[in-house]
């Protein structure tokens, strides 16, 4: 009889682990398909805050700073949106006649995810001359945050200014998370050596 059961298990194996496999699958495609319409819905929302045109300051003359970030005279703000898709995961998106800010707060499930997001944006932020709408500070209450003036819009194709933030949000999680199963991985392999003396 035990001889059978074990023939029994061996022949439905490779269906189980097909199965477990399917169910992975389907949980991956599940998350992709619940982050497309929260990406579809910053991309249609910044592509139509991303009307900028050249405009000098009205209080100081020969002078042509983003009015998001000066924000001197309240008729050149637009009302700022906010794409949410739950608690942790928004997007702050803050228009101007001639600059745009985009402030994005990532999912952050844990404590180590906290630290790696923190520590991975500090390194980014050091780095913001290189970006070029990359913001030294990210807005309070977000992780990061980018700005977009008329300048950029001028230099750079506008289709590819936003598809550089919907890439940086779908790739930024798929970063974190590879980072956190590095570092369990190495938390693990420590902890085994250093049981091994017990």
């Amino acid at each position: 009889h035990s001889d059978r059961g074990r023939l029994h298990a061996k022949a439905f194996q490779p269906y189980i682990t097909d199965k477990v496999l399917g169910l992975l699958v389907c949980q991956s495609s599940n998350m992709a398909a619940t982050l497309k319409p929260y990406l579809n819905a910053v991309r249609s929302t910044v592509t139509a805050a991303m009307c900028l045109e050249n405009f000098s300051s009205q209080i100081v003359e020969r002078h042509n700073k983003p009015e998001v970030e000066v924000r001197s005279s309240k008729e050149l703000l637009l009302t700022p949106v906010i794409v949410s898709r739950n608690e942790k995961e928004k997007v702050l998106i803050e228009g101007s006649i001639n600059s745009l800010r985009i402030s994005i707060a990532i999912k952050q499930a844990d404590e180590i995810e906290k630290i790696l997001c923190h520590k991975f944006m500090r390194f980014m932020m050091m780095r913001a001359d290189n970006f070029f709408v990359l913001r030294r500070k990210p807005v309070e209450g977000y992780d990061i945050s980018f700005l977009v003036t008329n300048f950029h819009t001028e230099q750079m194709f506008k289709h590819k200014l936003v598809d550089f933030i919907i890439q940086f949000m779908e790739d930024i999680d798929k970063e974190i998370s590879e980072m956190k199963l590095t570092v369990n991985a190495r938390a693990r392999i420590c902890a085994e050596e250093f049981l091994k003396n017990f």
